[in-house]
């Protein structure tokens, strides 16, 4: 059975963690996931204190095993938030949108093991400095805000420059993906949008239906020039974000407009033509439905018989 300290490190079975997806990572998904013996997350995004303890409350209803949450760090609620985690004797988060650095001390005092995503060696080496447990080095592949560096280039040269365990996330979904991970110097992998068409995601069904149909050239990368880039399907509103980010005479508050509650449609009103449905590149590869026990056992089987056989390259 594949296992690595990271299964050690937080208390569960497979060497898999779910993505902190915003509007997608609930209670119901994140406790499907640790149910299934990965770490499920409940995404707080921009959730109010009070909002985050009924998901944490209903996850614990469902679930004994350990999960977490992801604490995005633009959120204007972010300081409720991190005291909710400490309050509710959150075991683990993971932290996006930001630097952790403020929120460390707090929840490191409260037994919270901190798992920053980075996407550069020099932010993994600031999180290392500052105590985190781990971190998720995560490439441009991945879905929603995305770094320039592809994972394939990433993990190795953070796993080179940090001594704490490296997860490594953006375009994994099979088990050669996850294989390559370890090879590439991970001892886990996070995976979001495998996790999109789960038996147990409450996302809107057109939005597993997009994914489903989506084939390798189908994600775009919009935002750039506001400096958080958002990696989603084609549709109509990345096209007209496109072509508005283009213009010259547009102004970065026309941006922030045409794509403020864009994901909010998409996921829960199933929007998508005019919503944002972000996902990974990799989305050209998921082709069925399936729970979320069937998923992670899928990609640890085959990963190791994939690393069980890497000998026959070896002369």
């Amino acid at each position: 059975m594949i296992s690595s300290p990271l299964c050690e490190l937080l208390g569960i079975k497979y060497p898999v963690i779910q993505g902190g997806m915003a509007w997608i990572a609930n209670a119901h998904l994140a406790a499907s996931v640790s149910n299934a013996g990965g770490l499920g997350l409940i995404a707080a995004m921009n959730s109010n204190g009070e909002q985050l303890r009924e998901q944490i409350k209903k996850a614990k209803e469902m679930t004994d095993k350990i999960f977490g949450v992801n604490l995005m760090l633009m959120s204007p609620f972010i300081e409720e938030a991190v005291e909710v985690v400490c309050e509710e004797g959150i075991k683990v988060v993971t932290t996006g949108a930001g630097n952790p650095s403020q929120y460390m001390d707090k929840l490191k005092a409260a037994g919270v093991k901190v798992i920053p995503v980075v996407p550069s060696v020099s932010l993994a080496k600031r999180m290392e400095s500052l105590g985190a447990t781990a971190v998720i080095a995560e490439g441009g592949e991945s879905g929603g805000h995305v770094g320039e560096t592809t994972t394939m280039a990433l993990v190795p040269q953070v796993a080179d420059a940090v001594s704490i365990p490296v997860i490594a996330a953006g375009g994994i979904a099979d088990g050669r993906g996850m294989a390559a991970a370890f090879m590439l110097g991970a001892c886990g992998v996070q995976m979001g949008t495998a996790f999109l068409v789960a038996d147990e995601c409450d996302v809107h069904e057109n939005y597993k239906n997009k994914v489903l149909k989506a084939r390798d050239i189908d994600t775009v990368v919009t935002g750039k020039s506001l400096g958080h880039p958002v990696r989603s399907l084609k549709n109509q509103m990345t096209r007209e974000f496109v072509k508005l980010e283009r213009q010259s005479d547009s102004t970065g508050d026309q941006l922030e407009a045409m794509g403020a509650g864009a994901l909010r449609r998409a996921a829960m009103e199933g929007d998508v033509t005019t919503g944002s449905v972000m996902c990974g590149q990799i989305a050209g590869m998921i082709k069925e439905t399936k729970s979320c026990k069937q998923i992670i056992t899928d990609i640890c089987d085959a990963a190791e018989s994939i690393m069980i056989g890497a000998g026959k390259w070896v002369k």
